[in-house]
């Protein structure tokens, strides 16, 4: 038995070209406690995620969590599932017709496709499908704005995994991250301008919250430049919008266990302004490129009630990107800076003479 995956067949008149694999973190397959379960294991199986050793961490995680958790998980992913299922789902599969469609206006011959590190559709998956339709460059492009080994680089860990098994393999470029890049932060901008249109610009008793997803404090100690790149957008973000040191926070959401995360943490935060009487509280997750549970059950809904128990007055979560224009503009800026080389024009009519002929002479060599 092959150690190398099968091949499709191998077409001498078929024109090199060109995919775009988006990849984001994974959904459940529907909000229950079995699909939940069936996610979750998969998810926190991952060592990258969860850094115990396995003699440690696995009777935790199927004698305890993998038994208490599923039920929970699904009534709050119960509580912000659209009729056509999945936020996250939804929205990333948008954001890769809505890229095809922009590079088309750009004269760029790509296709675009989008796959979950965890769920389906799988990473592998999508890879298989884009070489057996002739991709043979690939650009992935993580959807994770600040790198992180635990999202980045468990996402590539997958992608060189087919790569290892592929036998005739694509060319293949990566992208690490794009937390300061200028487009992403103008979106970010135009999301929370366009929020103070709607509900008023803010003032003395007002505060802007820049929440990203939280990690181990150790993982910084490692090595990892996650908090270091979620800093960096926080305070670009802050300048555009002119903002003083008083009238924003950058803080950390969805900590899990006893050991110390990064912070300060965001529940925390906004208890703190409640009881000191900050009247309105804007928050803002630009770790999140697309809406999913934890901006819209955790910082939407489990947020404000944690700030107006506090004491606090209003409460607003500014929605992620999702499928903003500027948004979507950004993203294919970002892929063609990664794409500079290759061909990305359909080939004329006299290169695909061309290529026939030499097909034809191939065939009638063999």
């Amino acid at each position: 038995m092959s150690r190398f995956l099968p091949e499709p067949p191998h077409r001498h008149d078929a024109p090199p070209a060109t995919g775009i694999l988006l990849i984001n973190l994974g959904t459940p397959e529907a909000p229950t406690p079995r699909s939940v379960r069936a996610y979750l294991k998969q998810f926190l199986s991952d060592p990258r995620v969860v850094e115990i050793p396995r003699l440690l961490w696995w009777p935790i995680l199927n004698g305890i969590i993998l038994n208490t958790r599923p039920g929970k998980s699904a009534t709050k992913y119960a509580s912000i599932w659209a009729p056509q299922g999945s936020p996250l789902r939804l929205h990333t599969e948008q954001q890769a017709r809505l890229l095809r469609g922009y590079l088309g206006e750009r004269g760029i011959q790509a296709e675009v496709a989008w796959a979950m590190r965890y769920g389906e559709p799988s990473i592998g998956r999508i890879l298989d499908d884009m070489k057996t339709k002739g991709m043979r460059r690939i650009l992935v492009l993580p959807l994770y704005p600040q790198y992180a080994a635990s999202t980045t680089a468990t996402a590539l860990d997958m992608v060189f995994d087919w790569f290892r098994k592929t036998r005739n393999q694509p060319e293949l470029r990566t992208i690490r991250n794009f937390h300061d890049h200028p487009g992403y932060l103008a979106a970010l901008e135009e999301t929370v301008r366009q929020h103070w249109r709607t509900h008023g610009l803010p003032d003395d008793g007002t505060r802007l919250l820049i929440s990203f997803h939280g990690l181990p404090r150790r993982s910084l100690e490692l090595g990892d430049p996650y908090y270091c790149e979620c800093q960096k957008t926080g305070r670009l973000l802050a300048e555009r919008l002119n903002l003083a040191g008083g009238q924003y926070q950058i803080s950390f959401q969805s900590r899990f266990g006893k050991a110390e995360w990064l912070q300060p943490y965001t529940s925390r935060v906004l208890e703190d302004w409640g009881r000191q009487g900050v009247r309105r509280v804007d928050v803002i997750c630009p770790g999140f490129v697309a809406d999913c549970l934890e901006t819209l059950e955790e910082i939407a809904l489990e947020g404000k009630q944690d700030f107006l128990a506090a004491g606090g007055r209003e409460y607003h979560y500014i929605p992620a990107l999702n499928e903003n224009p500027t948004w979507i503009h950004a993203l294919a800026d970002l892929a063609v800076s990664h794409l500079g080389g290759w061909p990305l024009t359909p080939p004329s009519a006299a290169e695909r003479v061309e290529t026939a002929n030499r097909a034809r002479a191939l065939g009638a060599s063999g």
